[in-house]
């Protein structure tokens, strides 16, 4: 959590913009991760760098399955699961086929 500092110090107010300093204000995000735009002396809108939004979705993505696996577990899907072994034998997937196998990358 920022401190009142912190977040003083991340106040943009919307006549910034209306002044022609919106490139000022997107450098500054790239060494701060959020600013707070006021319009009326009160926030409006958050402007987040790429890298705190990436961090932020990956927290409610994390946060969903989370959910999503807990609910799983209080309805009894366990009885209708298999572990990783079982699942492998089904498919034929061997331990060895995992150790060959080239590394993907998702994009």
């Amino acid at each position: 959590m920022p401190n009142t500092a912190n977040f003083l110090h991340s106040l943009v107010p919307i006549t910034q913009f209306n002044k022609g300093q919106a490139a000022r204000i997107f450098d500054r995000v790239k060494s701060e991760s959020q600013l707070v735009v006021l319009k009326n002396n009160v926030p409006s809108a958050i402007i987040l760098s790429p890298d705190e939004y990436e961090r932020l979705t990956e927290i409610e993505e994390n946060y969903n399955l989370l959910s999503l696996a807990e609910s799983r577990l209080k309805n009894g899907w366990t009885a209708r699961s298999v572990d990783a072994a079982e699942a492998m034998h089904r498919l034929g997937i061997t331990p060895e086929d995992i150790e060959n196998a080239e590394d993907v990358e998702i994009e």
